[in-house]
């Protein structure tokens, strides 16, 4: 029973994680892509990135030296770029995106 109920709080977070996602989508402002992203993050727009689960591991670890440089939190993907993309609201695939501003969303404070 303690690994079902390991299981259960698991889902709990990735479900919290696109719900927070979502609000801040709906009543933030973010960018999408890798070139977007990387130009927040060199401008300091960027509050936090996350990176899809099958995002290029030399795209990801690039990206992630940006977010050091530029002291931005950097959250992984449980799933992969289609989920992503379904998360934010969106009929493509979504490898990168980077959140410039949370609107209501506690998304930022929730990681940190």
């Amino acid at each position: 029973t303690h690994s079902l109920t390991m299981a259960k709080k698991k889902s709990k977070q990735g479900e919290g994680m696109n719900a927070k996602l979502s609000l801040a989508i709906k009543s933030g402002k973010y960018v999408l892509g890798y070139k977007s992203t990387k130009k927040a993050l060199r401008s300091g727009d960027a509050k936090l990135v996350i990176l899809a689960s099958n995002t290029p591991t030399l795209r990801k670890s690039e990206l992630e030296y940006y977010a050091l440089l530029s002291k931005t939190l950097v959250e992984h993907y449980k799933n992969d770029n289609i989920a992503l993309g379904t998360a934010v609201g969106r009929y493509h695939r979504v490898g990168v995106l980077a959140i410039t501003d949370p609107g209501d969303s506690d998304i930022i404070k929730s990681l940190a």
